[in-house]
């Protein structure tokens, strides 16, 4: 049976094990456990159950990764995306008013416009044809804002009234604790130690509780919420109201590049991608996704997305889909485990973001340096991703100005004809959005 299952998951071709992917799975699922207490906390504020919005978030990330690990055979994670479920409360329903049935129904329609585009195999399309040097740039990029993430999730970057961001205060127990936990993680790291960020992170987390920085589980299981509440709740011929349209293209848009952008950045940093820079079996992995967000919508959540957290498993080793495998069942098991998940601290899993971030960015030696016509978008790309705080925002300025550059230098002829076309749609965003 054992046997079976690494022979499916090709163990030996990836030159890994169980252990190696067990550690992997879990250390993914550490750094994006969050989810499962942020997700239901913001969504109820529009007025949605937040004990069955908890329930939907579990089983959507659960399916969704399953699929992933299963049917694509990637180590990827995927859950309802931070950003996404941002602008679902605030700018969906409390800033127009929408009610969350119609907001869902919005989701799910978006869901099934996926699958479909993914079965014609438009999004691996589009996927192919972005240039290398706007997929190592997004590599990079999305090391940059994962460390920004955990900065922030550490209290070591601030809001700043005058300056945007600022240091936090560095006497905060928090802050020093997040410090101590990247360099156990980095000092792990280079002594070889197998299992380092998952580590650094319960040790952190550990430490945390001892010395009364953040308190010890409140209880270890309890019986899940009931998920009915939201269970098929959502409204979709109310979505499907022509004032809505508008929405329902933005919840495809945005998810669709974060989708690209973080697939992208994954595959470049675990080494799936082939000398053209082609990821092979792109379409199931993206049909994961797909599937995840109507699953989600059933259930009653905001759309799901790949996560970036998966870089902190592959850090660790993790190269197949038993990673991802791992993930589901550990999102599965938190429906009943949610008072000892939700007791591991930000700080304590800041670290291993901003760890993994580091290793990300050696990303940038597959950039030609020498060619300013493929620096100079890799390089927007790169910074756009975390200034913007958007994946999607960083692909879009990418792809505007690669085309432009390319151009006016001479090198139309090295662009690909879909670039064209994307730039101009980001231009058209940007023309009647603004963002």
């Amino acid at each position: 049976m054992l046997k079976s299952i690494a022979n499916y998951f090709e163990f030996e071709k990836y030159g890994t094990n169980y252990k190696t992917e067990t550690m992997a799975g879990i250390t993914t699922f550490m750094t994006m456990g969050y989810i499962i207490a942020v997700n239901p906390g913001m969504l109820s504020l529009t007025g949605m159950d937040y004990g069955a919005v908890l329930v939907a978030t579990c089983v959507a990330a659960a399916i969704s990764t399953f699929v992933m690990g299963v049917y694509a055979k990637y180590p990827f994670a995927l859950a309802p995306g931070m950003g996404l479920n941002a602008y679902f409360t605030y700018s969906v329903c409390m800033g127009m008013g929408v009610d969350w049935r119609v907001a869902l129904g919005a989701v799910f329609i978006s869901g099934i416009v996926f699958i479909l585009l993914t079965l014609a195999k438009v999004r691996s399309w589009i996927f192919h044809a972005i240039p290398n040097a706007l997929k190592y740039g997004t590599a990079v990029g999305i090391g940059l804002f994962i460390t920004i993430i955990g900065l922030i999730n550490a209290g070591i970057i601030v809001d700043n009234p005058a300056t945007l961001v600022g240091i936090g205060n560095m006497n905060s127990p928090a802050v020093i604790l997040a410090v101590v936990g990247l360099l156990l993680i980095g000092v792990m790291s280079a002594k070889r130690v197998k299992g380092a960020i998952l580590i650094g992170i319960l040790l952190t987390a550990f430490l945390g509780m001892i010395l009364g920085v953040s308190p010890f589980p409140a209880g270890i299981v309890s019986m899940p919420p009931d998920v009915m509440p939201t269970f098929l709740q959502m409204d979709v011929l109310g979505a499907l109201n022509m004032g809505l349209v508008s929405i329902i293209f933005a919840f495809l848009f945005v998810d669709l590049f974060d989708t690209i952008g973080t697939l992208n950045a994954l595959s470049a940093q675990a080494g799936y991608l082939d000398k053209e820079g082609k990821l092979p079996r792109v379409d199931k992995a993206l049909m994961a996704d797909s599937v995840g967000t109507s699953i989600g919508a059933i259930f009653g959540t905001s759309t799901v997305t790949s996560y970036v957290e998966a870089a902190s498993g592959i850090g660790v080793g993790g190269r197949t889909g038993f990673a991802a495998v791992i993930v589901a069942l550990l999102f599965l098991l938190s429906v009943f485990f949610y008072p000892l998940v939700s007791a591991i601290p930000g700080y304590a899993t800041a670290p291993a973001l901003i760890f993994v971030g580091s290793l990300m960015i050696l990303a940038i030696r597959n950039i030609d340096l020498d060619d300013i016509t493929e620096a100079l978008p890799a390089f927007i790309t790169l910074v756009g991703i975390p200034f913007t705080y958007s994946i999607a925002n960083g692909l879009a300025l990418g792809f505007i100005s690669y085309p432009i550059l390319k151009v006016f230098s001479g090198k139309y002829k090295e662009v690909h004809p879909l670039v064209y076309i994307l730039a101009f749609l980001f231009v058209l965003k940007f023309a009647i959005y603004g963002q």
